[in-house]
């Protein structure tokens, strides 16, 4: 990989050149960003579980003792809990997972923890495979992106593109970029397979370029208007934006300050 990389002003013009951040260079490990992408997944799933008293809240008992006028065994019957005195329901069983209204025998458990850990040091290095895999041409367009129309890979823009504030100003800076083509492709929506469609999931949609900015100066409100198109802060860069579905490559836009940023953080 080339040590510079061209930077482009708002018009899609070239205005100069400058060095790539470090983390370009690294080695791309598809291994990583997997585990790191599920251990950030898993952060955001909902704890769930059932009420521990569900099927217990019975008066049905067992009593077993031996030569007792009561007692319940040797009676041909399953040595399980019954209900006892309640007319047609006498002798009928509870609580025991196999009987009608019992408990669940493996129900889920709100304590569970879903949480996956990941060591910093190895989030950190995913991270910067992750942006090693999105500055190679070959693997962007391994990812389907539309990458035959786009000026550089990795794409540097001036600063000015943090201040755009209208959707419209960001979309024809988009389109100067050469990136039209990509955004026809994130606007077309696909309708799933299966039964999520009935779920509130029937649209599959794309994920398109990532804008990566040092400082948001109304950049996210003009990006969140258009299908697949994703805005961030440096420092809040996550692996799963860079790689959506663990697949590394994804086309990325950055700000001159960003990639600056990126190479002073960078060890």
């Amino acid at each position: 990989m080339a040590s510079q990389v061209p930077v482009y002003s708002v018009s899609g013009s070239e205005k100069g050149k400058m060095n790539i951040a470090k983390p370009f260079s690294k080695r791309v490990r598809e291994d990583l960003i997997k585990r790191a992408v599920l251990a950030e997944r898993s952060g955001n799933r909902q704890p769930y579980g059932s009420d521990p008293l569900a099927g217990k809240r019975t008066s049905a008992h067992y009593h077993g003792m031996r030569h007792y006028k009561y007692s319940m065994m040797n009676k041909e019957m399953a040595r399980m809990k019954r209900i006892h005195g309640s007319g047609f329901l006498s002798y009928t069983a509870r609580f025991v997972p196999q009987a009608i209204k019992g408990r669940k025998a493996h129900p889920p458990k709100a304590e569970k923890v879903w949480k996956e850990k990941i060591n910093k040091k190895e989030w950190l290095n995913a991270l910067y495979s992750a942006i090693a895999a999105s500055g190679k041409k070959e693997t962007v367009a391994s990812r389907n992106h539309d990458v035959d129309s786009i000026k550089n890979v990795p794409l540097v823009v001036e600063d000015k593109l943090q201040e755009l504030s209208k959707t419209s100003d960001l979309k024809k800076t988009l389109e100067s970029l050469g990136v039209s083509g990509e955004l026809k492709k994130a606007s077309k929506k696909k309708a799933r397979a299966g039964r999520g469609k009935t779920r509130g999931r029937r649209a599959r949609t794309r994920k398109g370029p990532l804008i990566i900015v040092s400082d948001d100066k109304g950049i996210k409100k003009s990006a969140s208007n258009i299908a697949g198109v994703d805005a961030i802060e440096l420092k809040n860069l996550s692996v799963e934006m860079l790689a959506p579905g663990t697949h590394p490559g994804r086309l990325c836009i950055w700000t001159r300050s960003a990639m600056e940023e990126l190479n002073k953080s960078a060890k």
